[in-house]
């Protein structure tokens, strides 16, 4: 718990901006997972802030994602309890802002800047990065403005912005859960605009005075925002507020350890979704996507992580996104699922490739073991429908001791006992093999190597050939041995 020992709340504030990042997710799910280890409250912040890049149907997205996932708010724009409004744009409208920038003002600690957008651009390149990426750095020219022109300005209208009057000189410490004390110096700190020009709070104001408001104890970020931390403390330290704990998570790259982008075509929730991945086993995923439980499970439900979560196991190192680990977590949340749950999931991909009167259930049983996401159905099982076009050397297998030769004996011998079979049942097509394979004193494979081969056309199937015959039926698995038979002869 933290320090003071006062009750733990946290919040997940997006910016409703498009779809929701992996890294979104992330930070959600850490926030959540503090707050319930800790009995505290989770709260849902809307920061709408940026009115540009405001996108109104993200706001269905941000809701559907956190019902999905489980990620439930004890507090939040449906659910006011007592620190609303929880849009910032309504909390505008309170004047809240605006208010508390003007005392920083009073305090010295910001002022009016009315530089023009030529100016500000003519300072662009002044400073460069190690990497030579231009650093466009306030240099507080109208710091240093008399209260007259100041008051000039605003009586003729002129457009300003409010800027954070930071130190040039000595340096500025902050604690991080995760990267422990960091000193930055201050000449290295901007002059950051915190209202803007339209009269709306940047995301760097606003979110420390709603936190401050909202009495938010722990602060879950990327670590993308660890450069702005010391000028959040300024804010902090200015109003004498108190500070909350800061857990900065480490970036999420891709398997080539680059940063986690939208070309890698799973970077946002949405898209893994979209892909066949359950919320679940998402959530699971991301969890230890920086943070390392004890002991080596692998597989935890919510509520598992709940009682788990210990936020001082997050590590610092980039946490690699590997699609392959969480396509065999996948499958295993697959394999767990109750039969209706994962019928219902996997019938709209059933029924995309077969298209005949067969038992849809019996083919979906079939998969449920063999597939790590559900879009991979479709090519376990689109020789149902077609039997496709293959090539005899398919009932070449060196270890079942099969060729076309002994291949076509088999299916002869066979294509008048299935034509006579009246017992379609597994149990019924069973006991026909196995009767035919103890009269002739052969090996299983030499029998079900070839009928498999004949009825499916593939290599890999989901189940053997007992199953795949039972969901056939007589005609269908008559014709397809007929056909089996033409080829090999």
């Amino acid at each position: 718990m933290c320090d003071n020992c006062k009750k733990v709340r946290t919040r997940f504030a997006p910016s409703p901006t498009g779809r929701m990042h992996v890294g979104n997710l992330r930070t959600a799910l850490y926030e959540y997972l503090i707050a319930k280890h800790e009995d505290g409250t989770f709260v849902l912040r809307i920061e709408d802030t940026d009115q540009e890049r405001f996108v109104p149907e993200a706001l269905d997205i941000i809701k559907h994602t956190m019902e999905l996932t489980g990620l439930k708010e004890d507090e939040g724009p449906d659910k006011d309890g007592g620190f609303g409004p929880y849009v910032q744009s309504e909390r505008m409208a309170t004047g809240v802002y605006m208010d508390y920038a003007k005392q920083l003002i009073e305090k010295g600690e910001a002022y009016y800047c009315f530089c023009t957008k030529e100016r500000l651009d003519s300072l662009r390149g002044s400073e460069t990065t190690e990497s030579g990426k231009e650093i466009a750095k306030y240099d507080k020219h109208c710091l240093h403005l008399t209260p007259e022109e100041i008051q000039a300005n605003l009586d003729a209208g002129v457009p300003y912005v409010i800027r954070q009057n930071n130190p040039t000189e000595g340096t500025t410490s902050f604690d991080d859960v995760v990267f422990g004390e960091i000193t930055v110096d201050n000449s290295e700190l901007d002059d950051m605009i915190l209202i803007k020009s339209d009269g709306y709070p940047t995301y760097n104001f606003a979110n420390v005075v709603d936190d401050h408001l909202m009495q938010i104890t722990h602060v879950v970020r990327g670590n993308e925002y660890l450069s702005s931390a010391p000028k959040y403390n300024r804010l902090y330290d200015a109003f004498g507020w108190e500070i909350p704990t800061y857990v900065h998570c480490p970036v999420i790259t891709d398997e080539t350890h680059k940063k986690l982008s939208k070309r890698s075509g799973h970077s946002s929730v949405e898209d893994l979704l979209e892909q066949g991945f359950l919320p679940e086993a998402v959530v699971n995923f991301v969890a230890l996507l920086g943070w390392s439980p004890e002991g080596d499970q692998e597989i935890f439900s919510l509520k598992e992580l709940e009682e788990a979560f210990d936020y001082h196991r997050i590590n610092k190192s980039p946490a690699v996104f590997d699609i392959v680990k969480l396509k065999w977590m996948n499958g295993e949340y697959i394999k767990k699922m109750d039969d209706e749950s994962y019928y219902e999931k996997a019938l709209p991909y059933i029924t995309q490739v077969v298209h005949k009167d067969y038992d849809l259930k019996k083919i979906a049983d079939l998969v449920k073991t063999r597939i790590e996401v559900f879009p991979e159905i479709c090519e376990k099982i689109d020789f149902f429908d077609e039997l496709p076009d293959y090539d005899i050397e398919m009932y070449s297998h060196k270890k079942m001791k099969t060729n076309p030769e002994n291949s076509l004996e088999t299916l002869k011998d066979i294509l008048p006992r299935f034509e006579a079979l009246t017992d379609y049942s597994r149990e019924g097509i069973e006991k026909l093999c196995k009767d035919y394979i103890a009269e002739k004193g052969i090996k299983n494979g030499i029998c079900l190597w070839p009928l498999r081969t004949a009825v499916s056309g593939k290599q890999v199937t989901p189940g053997g050939a007992y199953e795949i015959v039972e969901i056939l039926g007589r005609d269908e698995t008559v014709n397809r041995i007929k056909k089996g038979i033409e080829k090999l002869s």
